[in-house]
């Protein structure tokens, strides 16, 4: 099969200037070749990581023995005997004077944080917690908003050796409390409240209500984000204004740690029961990271990192470690689009010269349906476009390429909250077809495995890595033997971790990512990818948002509908519905073409953004709600109800 002409080749002068490219000599290898590259990074899984330790300048306080201790999954054990500490190497790469972090919100203010100053108030927080009884392996927990007071309140913690743990204020107290009770914390930092599509959200009774929830703690430190008053009513636990904690003249020390001492729990999406937190370890974060950054995002000093999240999503946490490049993180608190300035993320990049911007398909493609033009900013400095959360369909490529520049590098990620970072994306030094992730990054032995766990290309399979990645996790929170964590990833294909993703490795040696495993549409033996249909779907001006559902239903029947959210005027006549038909049967194919097209109010999203796709189809399928869905976890928690009751009208025989 002959390869398809890439959409953007690399450019020579960009490639040489990179710091894969000097990886790569600094290795003896080609940097021009990544798939060479790539293969050894993969079968010397000693000699790559080994050379990332020493490329990145790993600075441990006790060397270790050996890279791998034991080549296996799960229980691999890497650089056993060295102890480091993450927030010591986030910490180091920037001059006192350098702009370490950026503050910046949807009214487009903002505010500088330079590195002395980050790092006296990482000491004075530090030396507040460690007041406070906080020591190696205790919990501090933050329910905060995307500022650098996050940051702040991490490192501190994480220069402890405590385990730190965010989330997000969007998420109500008690769905806070189901993720933070596990820990048993003895410190939370909370803020009085956060930004959003022109709103204050004023959060001061929620601190009190999560506050309450926390039997273990021993103080609460509140941040003033918004300069609302706190109220005085008391708290059940000691309160420590974070004036008072951050301001301190303090040295800054940071305790030697394990390389697999914890470093933080992120939390799933929580879809079904109690959400399970993933532990990672520092040393294992620090190094996935450096590579991420570093040499698939291309970042070092004088660079800037601008991508949008929230403080729960797994994309705070890479935020955080922009700091490990020496590069400048960008915080920012609000709406992608406020409804007041849609286009603010573009103009706070092209004002603050940043030179990574990351985002979403749904962002990308919202741009162009609403006829938002980032050109009008000078948005010559972004040399990387990067977009995960979900598969970029091809579409969006040529809209960037247009409206944000000719010679951006769009590298499209898949990965996950599971290694906390990615499988596969891209590098300076990878062509980029739209519609594709360019390759597996270094270190991951990505495969597709098909029904009987044998290794294809050019064919649809599930997404496995086969051999051991550093940030894998340490383990599930409160799963002492390990048998939620095996089960989660290592049931399917023992020895091999199994993601529960659909993707191609192609034989031009990109990623074509095609959805859940666990939500895939399968007719007549067919494997067919959701994204696949949503890409087409959404396309169209009078739909806002689509979701397919395959649903196996007794008897051995398959039902395939897709729900649609129209557009603002538009109506799902017949003719739409056709229309719909069409461009599924024409830029999918006709196998893709649904049952039934069904108008609904919304599409359930979990907080990350992320469409409930297992979640709806369990609903359809008859499930009770209880044991499908947190509520607490989804963004519009009412529409658990009707897609439930769809399911009923379906088994009733009055759909």
């Amino acid at each position: 099969m002959s390869a398809p002409d890439p959409f953007l080749t690399p450019d020579p002068r960009a490639v040489a200037d990179s710091y894969i490219m000097d990886f790569a000599r600094h290795v003896g290898m080609p940097g021009s070749d990544y798939a060479t590259l790539h293969r050894w990074s993969v079968t010397d899984l000693e000699g790559f990581w080994g050379a990332v330790w020493e490329y990145f300048d790993i600075d441990a306080d006790t060397p270790y023995e050996k890279v791998l201790a034991q080549d296996r999954m799960p229980g691999a054990r890497w650089f056993p005997g060295a102890t480091l500490n993450y927030a010591h190497h986030a910490l180091r790469n920037h001059a006192e004077d350098a702009v370490a972090v950026i503050a910046l919100d949807e009214t487009g203010s903002c505010y500088e944080v330079t590195a002395g100053h980050l790092r006296a108030q990482v000491a004075s927080v530090a030396a507040t917690l460690r007041e406070l009884g906080v020591g190696p392996g205790d919990r501090v927990v933050g329910y905060l908003p995307n500022t650098p007071h996050a940051i702040v309140a991490f490192l501190a913690a994480a220069s402890l050796g405590a385990v730190w743990s965010v989330c997000g204020q969007d998420y109500a107290p008690h769905a806070a409390a189901d993720r933070f009770t596990q820990l048993e914390p003895t410190v939370l930092v909370a803020a009085d409240g956060y930004l959003f599509n022109g709103s204050t959200y004023d959060r001061r009774d929620a601190v009190l209500q999560l506050a309450a929830a926390l039997p273990t703690l021993k103080a609460t430190l509140l941040v003033d984000h918004l300069g609302l008053p706190w109220p005085s009513r008391a708290y059940p636990s000691l309160i420590v204004p974070w004036e008072d904690a951050s301001t301190r003249s303090e040295e800054l020390t940071c305790v030697p740690v394990p390389f697999d001492h914890p470093l933080w729990v992120l939390f799933t999406s929580g879809t079904t029961g109690l959400p399970k937190g993933i532990v990672h370890g520092h040393g294992g974060v620090l190094l996935e990271h450096l590579k991420t950054l570093g040499l698939h995002s291309d970042l070092g000093s004088g660079d800037r990192l601008l991508w949008y999240t929230t403080t729960h999503w797994m994309m705070w946490n890479l935020v955080a470690s922009t700091l490990l490049t020496g590069a400048t993180a960008c915080t920012y608190d609000g709406s992608p689009a406020p409804l007041a300035k849609p286009d603010v993320l573009w103009e706070l990049a092209a004002r603050h010269r940043v030179t990574v911007f990351g985002t979403s398909p749904q962002y990308l493609l919202g741009m162009e349906k609403f006829g938002i033009d980032p050109s009008v900013h000078d948005l010559s400095s972004i040399r990387v476009v990067g977009c995960t959360g979900a598969a970029l369909p091809a579409s969006a490529y040529p809209w960037v390429r247009d409206h944000v520049g000719d010679r951006v590098l769009l590298a499209s990620i898949s990965g996950g909250t599971d290694v906390v970072s990615g499988f596969a994306g891209g590098a300076p030094n990878t062509p980029v077809w739209a519609g594709e992730l360019s390759a597996p990054q270094l270190g991951v032995a990505l495969a597709a495995y098909d029904a009987e766990g044998f290794p294809v290309v050019d064919q649809v399979g599930e997404l496995v890595v086969t051999r051991p990645m550093p940030s894998m996790p340490l383990s599930f929170w409160n799963d002492p033997d390990g048998t939620r964590y095996r089960d989660a990833y290592f049931s399917s294909y023992p020895g091999a971790w199994r993601h529960g993703d659909w993707i191609t490795l192609t034989s031009h040696g990109s990623v074509i990512v095609h959805g859940r495993s666990d939500s895939t549409l399968n007719r007549n033996g067919v494997r067919l990818g959701s994204a696949d249909i949503h890409d087409v779907v959404e396309r169209l001006p009078e739909i806002a948002e689509a979701l397919v559902i395959g649903v196996e239903e007794p008897g051995g029947g398959y039902w395939m509908p897709l729900f649609v959210v129209l557009a603002a005027g538009a109506t799902l006549h017949d003719a739409l519905r056709e229309k719909i038909r069409e461009a599924i049967r024409t830029g999918a194919s006709p196998r893709h073409v649904p049952d039934d097209i069904l108008e609904v109010p919304g599409i359930p999203h979990t907080r990350t953004g992320k469409k409930l796709e297992v979640p709806v189809k369990r609903l359809l399928q008859g499930a009770p709600v209880e044991q499908v869905v947190d509520p607490a976890a989804v963004d519009a928690p009412d529409l658990i109800d009707h897609y439930a009751r769809l399911g009923a009208e379906r088994r009733d025989g009055s759909a």
